[in-house]
């Protein structure tokens, strides 16, 4: 089952990910301005998070398969959607139906993991969220096609002239497809009934259990920031890289891979590390490596640099996920693990849909320098508050 998430989650994030490097392309096709496309991603990043808790606490009470599958199928209506993208409504359903479907699959996909893995959460998670890192590596390796103009060695027939025509579209219907296979085959693994059941227990009494010590409530500030961050940042960055850097296509591209090819290796060793060391720990070294490195992005004056703090930042910031999803799961009791780890994620991710409002918005009025100078401030009150918690 594992192994089965962790595809799942891969071909997620693969089709979620090849909007960052497409995004000046859907911008110019779509007649969109930087600010407008900061919109509807974080409108995305909003109903990803509204479906956060709901998911959960129904996969903690129905079964995690009743809410994985259905997430699944309105994925693959998202990408299809994007497919056939052609206005900047049909763009704005699509971001819809991708945060519905996302949040559906998430919480409970994770709340199986930990059900699964007691022992060894930390390392399981982090071989799971690596699914991130893979798919991201699989939208690099497509858009460089789209950017690079290698949709037409595909060649004359009908598949290559389709692919030429929809352009940037083409990859989402490479998903779309993919998906089917991984939705047809987790569930003919799956061994949970498919029935639904009345969930038991409200909102206020999730909240009330994430917030009451102090050791949560610091984890919800510190990484309600950090998802801030990483909102802004995996949004915009091949376009800060493109635009703001001035950098030729495909060295942007290739620079986004950089970051997931990193987390590959990261996560799962992160949240291995997290197993034996406390997770606080391991998560304020990442922060801090990340803010150093952060600078060091948007100063540095050589593609040889620039490569190096990228990669860099990549280390301290893929070492959070496996990490952050440890830390909810730790203090949830079992009956609640879903909703709690929804919650969590409805909390973070939705502080995290303002990420690219703010980077699309401060780079359009004055620069991406002060936007880059916002994070960097956001990376450093979050590891001083997780360090704050190591005094305890």
């Amino acid at each position: 089952m594992l192994v089965s998430l962790a595809v799942a989650w891969t071909m997620v994030q693969g089709g979620r990910f090849l909007l960052s490097p497409l995004l000046p392309e859907i911008i110019e096709s779509l007649s969109l301005t930087p600010a407008t496309a900061g919109l509807a991603l974080g409108a995305f990043q909003m109903v990803y998070a509204i479906t956060q808790y709901p998911s959960g606490r129904l996969s903690d009470v129905s079964g995690r398969a009743v809410v994985v599958i259905p997430g699944l199928v309105v994925l693959v209506g998202a990408f299809l959607v994007l497919t056939a993208t052609t206005t900047v409504l049909s763009f704005l359903l699509a971001m819809g139906l991708l945060g519905v479907g996302k949040g559906l699959f998430a919480s409970p996909s994770r709340a199986l993991v930990s059900d699964l893995f007691v022992e060894n959460r930390g390392r399981a998670l982090g071989i799971y969220t690596a699914g991130t890192d893979l798919g991201g590596l699989v939208a690099a390796g497509l858009s460089l096609a789209v950017v690079g103009g290698g949709l037409g060695l595909l060649g004359t027939g009908a598949v290559g002239t389709r692919a030429v025509e929809l352009g940037w579209r083409f990859p989402f219907a490479l998903v779309a497809v993919a998906l089917v296979g991984v939705t047809i085959l987790f569930g003919l693994w799956s061994r949970e009934p498919l029935g639904l059941e009345r969930p038991t227990g409200g909102l206020l009494a999730t909240g009330r259990r994430l917030l009451g010590t102090a050791e949560q409530r610091e984890t919800l500030i510190a990484y309600g920031l950090f998802y801030f961050v990483v909102g802004a940042w995996i949004n915009f960055l091949p376009t800060y890289l493109a635009d703001g850097r001035g950098l030729p296509a495909p060295v942007p591209q290739l620079l986004f891979a950089v970051v997931f090819t990193v987390g590959v290796a990261v996560k799962p060793a992160a949240g291995a590390i997290s197993d034996r060391v406390p997770r606080r720990l391991v998560a304020v070294v990442g922060l801090l490596c990340a803010v150093l490195s952060l600078v060091v992005v948007t100063f540095a004056q050589t593609l040889a640099g620039l490569t190096v703090a990228i990669a860099i930042f990549a280390v301290g910031y893929k070492t959070q996920f496996p990490i952050v999803d440890a830390l909810v799961m730790d203090a949830a009791p079992n009956a609640n693990t879903g909703g709690d780890v929804g919650a969590a994620r409805a909390l973070f991710l939705g502080v995290g849909a303002l990420g690219p409002v703010y980077m699309g918005a401060v780079a359009t009025v004055a620069s991406y320098e002060l936007a880059m100078a916002g994070l960097v401030a956001s990376l450093l009150v979050a590891a001083g508050v997780l360090a704050w918690g190591l005094r305890r």
